[in-house]
């Protein structure tokens, strides 16, 4: 059982030129860019499939997702054992990343509008905490009250909204690191000279690395992280067009959502 890469590459960007094949400029991703795997027949380079080494099927189909958030908190953020880390957005990729920083020995909290999502997270996964983010000034003093008034040493973004990465950009230390993950599609209109007031670094995360495969294939592996809680319903594939309408319809209620073949 394999586990594959779809983030295609041209190979002759500037990016590829340096190695950062995951942000490609002509990047062309399976189900994005390019047709996914909802077919009879899919044809994939060897280079891009990885041995499953022999977990579970539901497990492995985990590890792209996981990749994203790990890139993101670890590749990118590099969240090191003893920091507190807050990710915004229990969505998959946000509950992922707070688990890469987890492995890693963070204190984590995970931060969401949506209180039901926070309560699963934290009854379902391994973090520290969790803080609802309906009202700023009370999110604010929530963070204040965790981090005794420093502020994160790591936010990570996984929502793609302004007022989210506010939010992060207001929570973090001085010194501190912000990651976006999430994908936005609106302006945001702040007073920028605050990064350069806390001195923040500000750091952009798109896909993941094949490096970021293995590791996560061996962490999984070895037990030493639990996702399968990120799986919250599973449906045939006969009824893919019920799973569809359920993650529209009550995508507040999921995270991933599987098709058993």
């Amino acid at each position: 059982i394999v586990t594959c890469n779809p983030y295609f590459n041209c190979g002759e960007c500037y990016s590829c030129e340096r190695g950062f094949v995951n942000c490609c400029e002509h990047n062309e991703t399976l189900g994005a860019q390019r047709d996914g795997a909802f077919s009879e027949y899919i044809t994939m380079p060897l280079e891009r499939i990885y041995y499953g080494k022999e977990i579970e099927p539901h497990l492995l189909t985990l590890i792209e997702p996981f990749c994203i958030s790990y890139h993101g908190a670890v590749t990118r953020g590099k969240v090191q054992k003893g920091e507190k880390v807050l990710v915004i957005g229990a969505g998959t990729i946000g509950i992922l990343a707070a688990v890469s920083a987890k492995a890693m020995g963070a204190e984590v909290y995970v931060a969401d509008v949506a209180k039901a999502k926070i309560d699963y997270a934290l009854n379902n996964f391994d973090i520290d905490g969790v803080i609802l983010n309906k009202d700023h000034d009370e999110f604010l003093a929530k963070c204040a009250e965790i981090t005794h008034g420093r502020g994160f040493d790591v936010a990570i973004e996984a929502v793609g909204l302004p007022i989210t990465f506010q939010s992060c950009i207001d929570a973090v230390s001085y010194a501190g690191r912000v990651v976006v993950i999430g994908i936005g599609k609106q302006n945001l209109d702040f007073n920028y000279t605050i990064i350069q007031k806390k001195e923040i670094a500000v750091l952009g995360s798109r896909n993941a690395l094949k490096e970021d495969f293995l590791f996560l294939i061996d962490l999984v592996k070895d037990k030493k992280v639990c996702i399968d809680k990120a799986i919250t319903n599973v449906f045939k594939f006969d009824d893919i067009a019920k799973a569809f309408n359920e993650m529209d319809t009550n995508g507040q209620n999921n995270l991933k959502i599987q098709l058993d073949f």
